[in-house]
């Protein structure tokens, strides 16, 4: 008897480790994101670890079958032996979950996520993985892990001694006994006895999304959707096609059409689109953010036509170029950029432009493989690149690649030697990327993550405002169309309201140039990326039939809108009010103004739409 009280004893010590371990990660993570935790109130931070148990018991539960099971061979072989088996099992185990615990609380900043199968994709460029971090972040990561699991080991390490001491063998009636609690196991990871096992929409029981995103178990998170694939169905189907279709349409079909004679002076522009990496309206003086960080793009602002209402359609650059290339919305898992096999049968607006009689080019001072852009922009049609490998080392920061300035002087320079016309150059800048390695002074310090954010979009800014100066005096000027756009909007520096809030996807977009009429300086109405190529095209008077999700940003409607996506969840918005939904808990994150039930139905119309889009294509 003596012998089953220490097995057990032995078991639910187990048990309590991994779930103190799991307290001691939501804690971690709070403290992490202390800014976030002091919005909540003291009883909504104990709820996360309220709610968060159930989760963490259940992922606890998969841990503990492994030891569960090896205990019962205690009652016959060395228990000694039984318990270094389990240690050796355990080992590994808390090293690989703290490091995902610190990569999860590293990326939450960026991705406003917890952990899941976002991150696969990154692992087949590890080294282009970690830039996103500076050296100093990657030593007190690799410190922080070291230390963390040093900890716990020898936490676990008490457990395993004291009972290395009391273990001894059993008799044979216990065995059936410790099956039957192996197998009962079943009860916690499935979160009890409901038909419906325990999913992420248990624990979100705040309106604050933090609270919420909190109380997930951030392991349990990252095996789930693992586990979980999606197939060829659709999970966001609330309408049957055709009323799907009508919702969109409805609307949509009022926005096709615009009066564009008086945009361009020239039926065909030789056209420069810039795609500034991470910019948003927050810091952008001329659209009523920061009045400081970007003094160039304000100053420009009033030379063209300014964009006051455009968003992105998602949060990552694998999400902005096919948006605005291809008028393609974001999924809210998937990432269409990464798969070559779909991405061929894609619109593409370079390969319309070599229709039309340009040459294409792309450049890019990184690696092109990132992300499968290098396959996505060939199937788009581009030849010809410009990317990592045609700067010197000495010219790169320590993580992306080359720096703004060398990378825009190349661009100038190949265009001070252009001689065909008409030409469509596309470049992605990168030094405004996280960990924000820029040359020259720090205008806003290093002090905070933001500032460090303000100071290398100050940088960006010089670059792009000494490019267009230097632009002006050359002769192809005075016939080309500038644009310059965000590839998406940012986190940083913090605003106010729920993360995904429109504050994060709203960006700038400039047209300058000479081929630029002079009649126009804002356009107001809300559009998006998805609208860019298309209208694009029609100012060209090219076909742009094969873009179905796009509408003209130059109609002036008052129904124009604006649709994008993040992890599991859409913002749809309109002048009248802004709509957020999470697919998680099935539940808003935010109304806001007039008739948002409208602005319900056509985002999640528009979610199922492009959802059904994406699964049928091979």
């Amino acid at each position: 008897m003596k012998d089953f009280k220490n097995r057990l004893l032995f078991n639910i010590h187990y048990l309590l480790f991994w779930i103190g371990y799991f307290v001691f990660a939501r804690l971690f993570f709070l403290i992490y994101y202390f800014d976030k935790t002091q919005e909540l109130d003291f009883y909504t931070i104990i709820n996360t670890f309220i709610y968060g148990l159930q989760l963490d018991i259940a992922f606890t539960g998969y841990l503990s079958a492994i030891p569960f099971l090896l205990i019962i061979f205690s009652i016959f072989i060395n228990p000694k032996v039984i318990l270094k088996i389990i240690k050796w099992y355990t080992i590994p185990i808390i090293f690989f979950i703290t490091l995902l615990l610190l990569i999860d609380a590293g990326l939450y900043h960026a991705w406003g996520v917890r952990l899941d199968t976002s991150l696969l994709p990154y692992l087949n460029t590890p080294e282009l993985m970690i830039s996103s971090a500076s050296t100093f972040q990657l030593i007190t990561g690799i410190c922080s892990w070291i230390f963390i699991s040093f900890i716990f080991l020898k936490l676990y390490n008490k457990i395993h001694l004291k009972n290395s001491k009391k273990l001894n063998f059993g008799g044979w009636l216990e065995i059936p006994l410790f099956l039957l609690m192996t197998a009962a196991l079943i009860i916690p990871i499935r979160g009890g006895f409901q038909t419906i096992p325990v999913n992420q929409s248990n624990v979100y029981f705040s309106n604050k999304m933090f609270a919420n995103h909190a109380a997930v178990n951030f392991i349990w998170n990252f095996f789930n959707t693992l586990t979980h694939k999606e197939n060829d169905t659709n999970p966001y189907i609330y309408f049957d096609e055709s009323t799907a279709l009508e919702i969109i349409n409805k609307t949509k079909n009022q926005l096709l059409k615009s009066d564009t004679d008086s945009i361009l002076n020239t039926s065909k522009p030789n056209i420069i689109l810039i795609l500034w990496e991470s910019l948003p309206a927050k810091i952008v003086g001329s659209l009523g953010g920061e009045p400081n960080v970007t003094p160039n793009l304000n100053r420009l602002s009033k030379e063209g036509i300014l964009f006051t209402n455009f968003y992105a359609n998602g949060d990552r650059t694998d999400k902005g170029i096919p948006a605005i290339l291809s008028g393609y919305y974001p999924q809210p898992v998937k990432r269409i950029m990464r798969m070559p096999n779909k991405t061929r049968s894609l619109p593409m607006l370079p390969k319309k432009m070599i229709d039309l009689g340009y040459k294409t080019s792309f450049y890019y001072g990184g690696d092109l493989n990132f992300g499968n852009m290098n396959t996505y922009l060939r199937n788009a049609g581009i030849t010809n690149f410009v990317d990592g490998n045609d700067f010197d080392k000495s010219d790169w920061n320590s993580k992306w690649g080359a720096y703004d300035d060398v990378f825009m002087k190349r661009l100038a320079k190949d265009l001070s030697e252009e001689k065909e016309q008409p030409f469509f150059k596309i470049a992605l800048t990168l030094t405004s990327h996280e960990p924000y390695e820029i040359k020259g002074k720090y205008r806003f310090g290093k002090d905070t993550e933001d500032n460090l954010f303000r100071s290398a979009h100050s940088y960006t800014d010089k670059v792009i405002g000494d490019f267009i100066d230097a632009a002006k005096q050359q002769e192809w000027y005075k016939n080309t169309l500038i644009v310059i756009m965000s590839d998406h909007g940012h986190s940083s520096p913090k605003h106010e309201g729920p993360y995904f809030s429109p504050k994060k996807f709203r960006i700038p977009m400039l047209w300058l140039g000479g081929a630029v009429n002079k009649n126009k300086t804002e356009i107001h109405t809300i559009a998006s990326q998805v609208d860019f190529s298309y209208t694009l095209l029609d100012l060209l008077k090219a076909d742009n039939t094969d873009f179905v999700f796009s509408k003209n940003i130059f109609n002036t409607s008052d129904n124009q809108f604006a649709h994008y996506t993040f992890n599991k969840g859409f913002g749809t918005l309109n002048k009248d009010g802004v709509f957020l939904y999470d697919y998680i808990s099935k539940k808003p994150i935010l109304e806001e103004g007039k008739n948002t039930k409208k602005l319900d139905s056509l985002g999640k119309a528009i979610t199922q739409n492009s959802y059904n889009d994406f699964l049928r294509r091979k």
